[in-house]
């Protein structure tokens, strides 16, 4: 179980408990549940890397305590 920490940069932080074997969709409706937007409306991005739906969070490195950018659509 990892935490990631998600700033939206508008002063809205966001931490979410999660597995490594999750996939990014799978953050995504984790994050919308505590934020109370859809989940197609999120963009999880670092730098300029979008993360794809599919992929898993091990796949991508995303360990714990990690901070990533969130945007919306």
């Amino acid at each position: 179980m990892i935490e990631v920490v998600l700033n939206d940069r508008l002063g809205k932080k966001v931490r979410v408990k999660c597995n490594e074997d999750d996939t990014i969709g799978d953050l995504k409706k984790l994050v919308a549940a505590q934020t109370g937007t859809r989940p197609d409306k999120i963009r999880i991005q670092k730098w300029y890397n979008i993360y794809k739906d599919h992929i898993t969070l091990k796949d991508y490195e995303v360990h714990d305590g990690m901070g990533l950018e969130l945007y919306y659509n």
